[in-house]
This record gives structure tokens, C-alpha cells and sequence, in this order.
């Protein structure tokens, strides 16, 4: 939205302005006042919501940037390094290609575990005191979600099937810091109940841990993917540079290419 002054059209900004001698950030002096004196996580959590992190939220919020930064070949990591395959001109495009595969089943969980969370949570009109509380209320909410024939954000992960290694992890610090909030409880209690609601229990991955301890340092729910694509461009960039140096994706690319055989469609 732009507004027309005495001296011609104003777009209001709480963000970054630059003048012939000065760049200014969030209202400080980028050179005087931020650089050097603050972290990129601290910054990156500022940017967003409009408030310095203290040190208690910022080491959870970059325990979360740590947590999501890697998780090996998966198939945001393998599309990078097919796209630098492709085109090795284009650095940008193949860190693009692997941000664009945050959805649903990678990443995106980050974003839709709290969502989830925050939805249970917005119906009730005062949070339950115990363990047993959160149980009955999270036993309901996996019910509803099954019967409506949806699966529950954050629930269950393809390797680790004995329990996510970061999952407790990061509950712990958070726990430490005094910033286990609702989120994260009933998220713990999802975890608990999935036995009892769904037949088997499932563990609690880690971008569904890493939702809910954001959720809980009040930072948007709708912008939590955007987080953890920024944890993955680091990844990214590290699977980039280990392509260059031991590339493998043209290996990728000839194993499904000489195994690719063609099938009557009506057969498949």
C-alpha cells in the first residue's frame, strides 16, 4: 500500500531502507548496530516478529534451524543436485528446485503440525492440568482427524521408525529454557495416544516437534514452512558444495534412465 505525500508517493516499511550514506534494518543501523553484534537466527526470528528473540527463545528457535537443516538424500536434496546437474550455471536454480519440494511430506510438516496444534487448541476454553487432560484432548483430536479420513501432522516417519533422534531433543531444550508450551505438550501427547487412537503407535518426527516448539515461541503459523526452508537452503547449499566436490547425480540420472523400460499403460 503506497500513500501520496507532499513530496510524491510513501511505502510504509518496518523493514529495510537505504539512503546515499546509510542502509537501515527493523529500525537500526545495519552496519552500526547489527552486524557483528547480532546472529542470522536471531535476525531471521526478529525479521518476522518484529521483537528480538531473548537468549531463551533464541537457542530453541536455532536448535529448530539446526534440526531441519539436513536430513540426507531426500528428495528436496536429490532434485538439487539433479537441477546442478542440468544446469551448473544456475547455483540459484538448483537451490530453488529443492525449496520448491517443501510440501506436505517434507518440510512443509513443520507448518502443518501447528496448524493442527493451533486448531485443537483454539476450541477449547481452558487447557487441561495434567498429563491426563492432554491425552483426552489429543485422543479426540487424532479421532477426528481419522474419521474425516486425514492423517495427523507430525505423526510417523518413513526411517526412524523406533522414534526421531531430534524429537526429544528439542523438547528437552525447550523444557530447559521454560518454553514448553501448550503446542508442544499436546504434541507429546499426540505422540502417546497414537497407539490407543490409530491401532500402532507412530512416533513424533521432527518437523512436527520443530512446529510446535515455534508455534509455542509465537511466531506465525501460516510462515513456520518459510523457517524451515530457510534451515534447508543451509542444507542445500552443503549438498550443492558436496555435489561439486563427489558429484553423484549423474549417477542418479543414468541408473533410472538404463533401468527405464516401457509398459503398456493399461498394464500398470
Amino acid at each position: 500500500m503506497s500513500a501520496q505525500t507532499g513530496q510524491g508517493l510513501f511505502f510504509p516499511t518496518s523493514l529495510g531502507t537505504s539512503s546515499r550514506t546509510e542502509i537501515r534494518l527493523l529500525g537500526q543501523d545495519l552496519a552500526g548496530d547489527l552486524m557483528g553484534k547480532v546472529s542470522f537466527g536471531e535476525l531471521a526470528f526478529w525479521l518476522v516478529a518484529m521483537r528480538r528473540p531473548s537468549a531463551s527463545e533464541l537457542r530453541v528457535f536455532e536448535t529448530v534451524l539446526v534440526a531441519l537443516a539436513d536430513h540426507g538424500f531426500t528428495p528436496t536434496a536429490i532434485a538439487a543436485r539433479l537441477t546442478y546437474l542440468s544446469a551448473p550455471d544456475s547455483l540459484q536454480g538448483a537451490l530453488a528446485a529443492g525449496l520448491l519440494g517443501g510440501g506436505s511430506r517434507f518440510l512443509g510438516v513443520t507448518e502443518d503440525c501447528a496448524l493442527f496444534l493451533a486448531e485443537v487448541l483454539d476450541g477449547q476454553e481452558q487447557l487441561p492440568g495434567d498429563d491426563a487432560g492432554w491425552d483426552a484432548l489429543a485422543l479426540e483430536a487424532i479421532r477426528s482427524r481419522r474419521d474425516q479420513g486425514k492423517l495427523v501432522p507430525g505423526l510417523g516417519h518413513p526411517n526412524h521408525k523406533d522414534g526421531d533422534p531430534r524429537t526429544p531433543v528439542l523438547i528437552g531444550i525447550a523444557e530447559e529454557e521454560g518454553l514448553r508450551g501448550p503446542h508442544l505438550r499436546l504434541f507429546e501427547a499426540v505422540g502417546r495416544m497414537s497407539g490407543e487412537a490409530l491401532g500402532r503407535q507412530l512416533p513424533l518426527n521432527g518437523a512436527g516437534v520443530c512446529g510446535a516448539a515455534l508455534a509455542d515461541l509465537g511466531l506465525p503459523q501460516e510462515l513456520l514452512r518459510g523457517f524451515a526452508l530457510l534451515a534447508r537452503a543451509a542444507g542445500l547449499l552443503g549438498q550443492l558444495a558436496e555435489e561439486r566436490r563427489n558429484p553423484i547425480a549423474n549417477s542418479i540420472y543414468m541408473t533410472v534412465d538404463r533401468n527405464a523400460g516401457y509398459v503398456d499403460p493399461d498394464t500398470i
